[in-house]
């Protein structure tokens, strides 16, 4: 179990898949790298998540530009 202040600064929602590892002597938990490719939508190149991911609100774009930025 991940303490809830944890969960709420790494933004995890109930049923999120971890990858953790056992490192030196202590755990590495992390987000599992999703496969994705390179298409080119009306001119522009974007990435393309090779299965479904929930769709980002902008608060949580926002939210995560800041914490990048720090």
């Amino acid at each position: 179990m991940i303490p809830k202040p944890l969960r709420d600064a790494l933004n995890l929602k109930a049923g999120v898949q971890l990858d953790v590892v056992l490192v030196d002597g202590h755990l590495e938990v992390d987000l599992p790298v999703v496969a994705m490719r390179l298409e080119e939508r009306e001119g522009t190149v974007v990435a393309v998540a090779d299965e479904a991911m929930p769709t980002l609100t902008a608060a949580e774009v926002r939210q995560t530009l800041e914490q990048v930025r720090r």
